[in-house]
């Protein structure tokens, strides 16, 4: 077993697939919760360019800023000791050529200490993936529903269901790896799909409604905590009720402030 009190490589998320350690990954926007999960055992902390959707209620990932990244992904490693930290690169940060992508993924590993970037699409970004590798960006890919391009493939919807799909994405995920992709993440995938890819690759694979044969799962963190009450996938198990919670102490605290009996004498300083 991967000891707990050291902080993870790269090449340690390799060896846990090596030796059948299932590997766990929660998004995370800020420090507080990053030491919480980080204190947990989550294994890595995905700063995801869902942000937006999740704190600020945007419809899609596609607002996420290059600076919006690199605000939160500073606070999420503030937070972390044990973690690997990895930053989702958002929209039009690495697609316009190799250059720009090596510019602004190094940017993101100079000034926020993270370990790793995160790149959604197959074929296409294959080069980048290698440029990337070649100069020391270690990068995670991200198969399946790719959030960022949710207008071109009509929705979020389950991807590779027809066998052409399906081969596609696997061609995709082994030109990934090939490239130097570290891990893959696979969303919105049939369970069987899925299971194939993770046993012909050499690298990790994190699912997210791929089932459960992925090297790894991954869940947003306001989702599985229930925070997120109107987010209802098929895959999503909820760990806790957090937003009735959060509504019963406000509820709470503001009967008893409007009462008088917060503060207390305890709550008070004499003088």
């Amino acid at each position: 077993m991967t000891d707990n009190r050291s902080p993870l490589t790269i090449p340690d998320l390799l060896q846990m697939k090596a030796r059948g350690e299932r590997i766990v990954t929660l998004t995370c926007y800020d420090a507080l919760f990053a030491r919480l999960l980080d204190a947990s055992g989550v294994d890595i902390l995905l700063v995801g360019d869902s942000v937006n959707q999740v704190l600020a209620a945007a419809e899609t990932t596609l607002s996420a800023t290059l600076e919006q990244m690199l605000y939160h992904t500073r606070l999420v490693r503030r937070g972390s000791e044990r973690a690997l930290v990895i930053c989702d690169m958002p929209f039009l940060t690495y697609q316009v050529s190799k250059e720009e992508a090596i510019r602004n993924c190094g940017r993101v590993l100079a000034e926020t200490g993270c370990h790793g970037v995160k790149l959604e699409g197959g074929r296409p970004v294959v080069e980048t993936v290698r440029a990337l590798a070649d100069v020391g960006i270690p990068v995670m890919g991200h198969l399946g529903l790719t959030p960022q391009s949710v207008h071109a493939i009509g929705g979020y919807r389950v991807q590779g269901r027809d066998a052409r799909g399906a081969e596609r994405l696997l061609d995709d995920a082994k030109a990934l790896a090939d490239a130097g992709a570290f891990a893959v993440v696979l969303e919105l995938i049939p369970a069987p799909l899925a299971s194939q890819i993770t046993k012909a690759l050499p690298i990790p694979t994190i699912g997210i409604g791929a089932g459960p044969a992925c090297d790894g799962q991954v869940l947003v963190l306001h989702d599985m905590l229930g925070l997120n009450e109107g987010f209802n996938p098929k895959f999503l198990k909820r760990y806790a009720a957090l937003a009735e919670d959060v509504r019963e102490a406000v509820k709470l605290f503001a009967a008893e402030v409007r009462e008088g009996r917060y503060p207390g004498p305890e709550h008070s300083v004499a003088k």
